[in-house]
Formats: C-alpha cells, structure tokens, sequence
C-alpha cells in the first residue's frame, strides 16, 4: 500500500493506537514490533476491539479484511507521518538537548497557546515512536507545533528531522547524559547537533542560548539566530530571586519587554528554559504581559522541579529524570536555598558507561562538600563509591529510611534516573 493510500484511510481514522490495552472504536491500530514483543499477534484482537485497521507486517497474521499489510510498520508509521506534515505550512519548532527539554516544551507551549492554536509533544512522547505519533496528532487547524525530541545515540535525532521537517529548532543545553550511547560530551554534542544540521541544510531559524560558547560554535552556518541569554542576545534576563519557597523570580532586561516573572519554578537551571520561552514567544509576535502570566500560571507536573509542601517541610521533586549534568546543579540549587535544615535524597545514574563510577563519585564529593544534614544514596553505582553515607538499593528501602527521619521546618531534595522511581518515596 502507498503511503498516500494509508493517509486516505487516516484521514477518515485520525486516531492511531499502538496497545490494544488503550484502543477505542474506530482507532487505526499500528502493530509496533520490540525487543520483547510483537504488536502483530494482537491485530485480531485490536479489530474485535473496534479498531478501523490494523496496519501489520507479518502475513501469516492477515487473517481480517480490515488487516493491511505492509513492508515495515514502523516504517509505514514514520512515513505516514511525513506526509501529514507536509501537508502544513505552520511553523514546527524541534526543541532536544541534555538537560530541562520537557519543561521548555511546557513554558514554550503555555507562552504559545495565549495566541496560536498550538499542539505540542505530549508527555515525554520524543523517540522514534513518539515523535510520529506526536506529528500525526496535530489537527489541520493548528498553527504552532512544538516537537520534542530525545536521544541517546547518534544519528537519532538527524532521523526524526525527516518525518518531522522542523522549519525551527531549540537545543537547550549538551550535558553528561547518555555518554555510554553518544561515546562522551563531544559525542552529546554532534548527536544534538544534528538538530542544527538540518536546519542548516533546510534554511531553518534556532534559538540559541547565547550563554553556552559551544552552542555558538555548533549553530556556525546558520544564517537566522535569534538569541537570548543573562549576558547577551536578542532577549536577555536575569535572576531576581531563586528561593524555594517562592519559586524563581527572573527580570526581562529587553527594551519594551521589562517586566518580572514570578514563576512557580524551583531550582536556578530553569531561568533558561523561561528566558528560551521568553524570546520564542516575543518572536512570534506575543506581548510581554501574555507571555508573563503564560509563565507564571505553569505548574510543573510529573516529578519534574515540582515543590510540594506537607506541613513545615518543603520538598523539591525532582526525579524524572537524572544526569551528571543534571545532578550538578540540582545539589548546586539546592545547597543555595535557605533552609534551617536540608535533607538529600539520590537515586543512581543510568547509560553511563565506563564514567559511571567516576561521575558518581564526583556527585559524592559535592554532596560532601556542601555539607548537608542528612544524605542518603539509592542504588545505581553509589555503592562502590568511596563515601560514608546511608545506601540502600531501592525506592521502598529509601522510604523506609524516609519515614524515620525529623523532617519538621525541613526541606528535601528528591532526584535520580527514571529507573530508580524516586517519586514513590513519597507517594
């Protein structure tokens, strides 16, 4: 089947499903294959469900008339994606990066939405499946789309750019994450940068921190830059005030565009996800005052620089998600804040590789040097470092340990990898 036959029949069928487990009448249902399993054996069930199609690409499972089979259903997926795309002239703005991608998207939508019928990735949905299924979700009356796009090897990104055709893009930042995949900090950087490439190759426009040399030198060769940043750049800002419990207060330092936002943000590393909202926004025309209360009203969700208050104690959740990188300036953040009493709570490191133990040990050696009351480590390679902390292996254990500690007039800071699920300590 060509992919112009598919899109006639997507069209009639919007809806695309991956799991039968979520699948609603009238739902075209793609049967993904992985390391573990196979979406084709389900395509029966997905029709009895009420699916329109299943797309498979197995022929013995072709056992329905509304089976249609393909070479590749990931393929046929991605490429139907591109062709919906093509069908918009709106701007589709690809945002990647270390470090903070999620919560830009977020600022950047919440900014975007005061004016323009706008869709953007939802949740963490930024991989070769997410990115698809995000583009083909976008209805034809939107007019901003918003792409976010993860990594953890080369050519990763450089491959999502073909089905989703950003004409705009936004690296936040190249940190230590997933070294083991792109083979180091320079691997980060070439494989994020693969956003730039194609932009570069397409006459596309970046926003660009200003603040970061390397991005500086990553972006050379593309000829629209807008920037922003604390020391220079088209929009520029500063940080009023970063306690914990009042959220991040940043200044707007532009002419015409002087104002405070006070967000309901923790931690300083996010003053340049609200700047990078900031100049998008302001781009595309949306006053300040718009963009203000855009910012102000986000409420960050999902274990994600979340401040949640239980009586006298504040604790700062932070556990989507850990990097060396991240790590950093989260302790970093945290150790700024004034507290009577701080409570540190980290999960291990994941995709390391052979920095693993090297990466943690320094995590250690900052904990060490800010001194804090009560530190505790969770799994990961914390125990082959050289410290004399707390260790347990697990979320339970760690709550265990939680609960037995004085936590009045007291605040807490939560983080570490997805697999680690350090959220659940407080649940």
């Amino acid at each position: 089947m060509t992919v112009e036959a598919l899109y006639d029949i997507y069209l009639q069928n919007p809806n695309i499903q991956t799991d039968t487990r979520k699948l609603k009448a009238g739902d075209l249902y793609f049967a993904l294959k992985g390391e573990h399993f196979n979406g084709n054996q389900f395509a029966l069930e997905a029709i009895e469900k009420g699916a329109a199609y299943a797309i498979i690409d197995e022929a013995i499972f072709a056992n329905h008339d509304r089976c249609i089979l393909v070479h590749d259903v990931l393929d046929s997926l991605q490429q139907l994606s591109k062709h919906h795309r093509q069908q918009f002239t709106i701007p589709f703005l690809a945002i990647t990066g270390s470090n903070g991608k999620t919560t830009t998207k977020e600022l950047i939508h919440a900014v975007m939405a005061t004016t323009f019928k706008t869709v953007a990735t939802k949740g963490n949905l930024n991989n070769h499946i997410g990115v698809p299924l995000t583009v083909l979700s976008i209805p034809k009356e939107t007019e901003f789309a918003i792409i976010e796009m993860g990594a953890n090897h080369q050519r990763e990104i450089a491959s999502y750019c073909t089905y989703a055709l950003p004409n705009f893009g936004l690296i936040n930042n190249c940190g230590k994450a997933h070294l083991e995949g792109f083979g180091g900090i320079e691997g980060v950087r070439k494989g994020k940068g693969e956003l730039y490439d194609f932009l570069k190759e397409h006459q596309g426009i970046i926003f660009r921190n200003a603040d970061f040399d390397y991005l500086k030198e990553m972006a050379t060769g593309i000829e629209k830059q807008i920037t922003y940043g604390e020391f220079e750049g088209d929009y520029r800002g500063k940080i009023i005030s970063s306690n914990g419990q009042e959220g991040l207060q940043v200044a707007i330092l532009n002419a015409g565009k002087e104002c405070t936002i006070k967000s309901q943000l923790i931690g300083t590393y996010n003053f340049a996800n609200i700047l990078a909202a900031v100049a998008v926004g302001s781009y595309f025309g949306i006053t300040i005052d718009k963009i203000k209360t855009a910012i102000e009203c986000y409420v960050p969700d999902n274990s994600r620089s979340q401040l949640i208050r239980r009586g006298s104690t504040d604790i700062i959740l932070d556990a989507y998600n850990a990097n060396p990188s991240s790590m950093q300036v989260a302790i970093q953040n945290f150790a700024s804040m004034n507290y009577p009493k701080k409570i540190v709570l980290l999960g291990g490191m994941k995709e390391l590789g052979d920095d693993s133990l090297k990466e943690h040990q320094l995590v250690v050696d900052l904990l060490v040097k800010n001194n804090f009351e009560h530190v505790l480590l969770v799994g990961g390679d914390f125990n082959k470092t050289n410290h004399n902390y707390p260790f347990v292996e697990n979320n339970v254990q760690a709550r265990d340990w939680f609960l037995k500690q004085p936590i009045e007039n007291t605040a807490v800071l939560i983080k570490g990898s997805r697999a680690f699920m350090m959220e659940k300590i407080i649940d």
